[in-house]
């Protein structure tokens, strides 16, 4: 087998292959110049494409795999039939890439030309679907669309960011500097990633909970330290040593399910069960208390005794 050009991306040829074959299948028996002309490619990358075609299949079994003939100077490619016809997108799968386009367009971030380009094509390709042209994104708050703008803007530019922050965890709000790593869409919300000058380590924010954010004239290059979290398993995850503990959520409460990260939920009836991490038993009293009722906490027993010995504390401060 020859050895086709180093330089070529594999994608590229990926793309050609799942093109040539429904091509060559309606054509069976087409000379092998005729067909490199045809697929816009010399006769030797033909040869090696025909020669690749061989191992690919839907299963590794040998009557799973494509069976391509061409040593009489015409090509005939059987056992292809898994694939004989072009790649068609359904309404579901064409409007998911438009949806995610269109926002990544109206966010700014990453090479705009790219994201036009991507989106023209795949709106010419799928205009004769039924729906396609009642797909919108709904816009963000003026104030979220700036914060965006801007953490994308510091990305770019290497450019250190001020930001007033809202921890939920600790309930409280933070003034720190950040060193811009990336800017990522995860789980329905936008997060900066960076090296964060007050925690010294990598942290992510989390956009809608940036309160204030200041592009700053300083060098915003993080450190070498600064490595990039694994986001295959979700925005969050704690510290080690960090306490579990597991609430039941009234309907009238489940909105903690949504402000706060949650390592599990589960459907009880009208009901949420949901197991989260919280730092400090001060901070769990206050959002058990403060959901008035309509947050119960499960588990483990010394958080429960711990909240409730601050619920009985406040009460006695009550006349009797």
């Amino acid at each position: 087998m020859s050895p086709r050009t180093p330089a070529e991306p594999a994608t590229t040829r990926v793309s050609r292959l799942l093109t040539m074959v429904p091509w060559l299948v309606s054509r069976q028996g087409i000379a092998l110049s005729e067909a490199a002309e045809g697929l816009g490619v010399s006769e030797q990358q033909l040869r090696d494409d025909l020669d690749l075609l061989f191992m690919c299949g839907y299963g590794p079994m040998t009557d799973e795999l494509i069976d391509v003939s061409y040593e009489q100077g015409h090509v005939y490619i059987d056992n292809a039939e898994t694939i004989s016809r072009p790649l068609r997108l359904g309404v579901a799968e064409a409007t998911t890439i438009i949806v995610g386009l269109r926002a990544l367009e109206a966010s700014g971030v990453g090479p705009s030309d790219a994201v036009r380009r991507a989106l023209a094509t795949l709106e010419q390709a799928t205009g004769s679907l039924p729906g396609i042209d009642r797909v919108g994104v709904v816009a963000e708050g003026e104030r979220d669309h700036e914060v965006l703008q801007i953490a994308s803007s510091a990305v770019q530019q290497r450019r250190r960011v001020h930001l007033t922050y809202l921890v939920p965890s600790r309930d409280e709000r933070t003034e720190r500097d950040v060193d811009p790593m990336r800017v990522v869409a995860l789980d329905g919300h936008w997060y900066l990633e960076g090296w964060c000058h007050l925690a010294q380590d990598t942290r992510l924010f989390r956009l809608d909970r940036v309160e204030a954010i200041e592009l700053l004239d300083v060098d915003g290059t993080p450190p070498p330290q600064a490595v990039s979290r694994d986001l295959s398993q979700g925005a969050y995850s704690g510290a080690p040593d960090d306490r579990v503990v597991t609430l039941l959520l009234r309907p009238r409460a489940r909105w903690v399910a949504e402000y706060y990260p949650t390592l599990s939920q589960e459907e009880v009836g009208e009901d949420l069960r949901v197991r989260l991490t919280a730092r400090d038993d001060a901070w769990l009293a206050r959002l058990v208390l403060g959901c008035g009722g309509h947050a119960v906490l499960e588990a483990p027993q010394p958080a429960v005794d711990a909240v409730r010995a601050r619920a009985l504390a406040a009460l006695s401060g009550y006349p009797a």
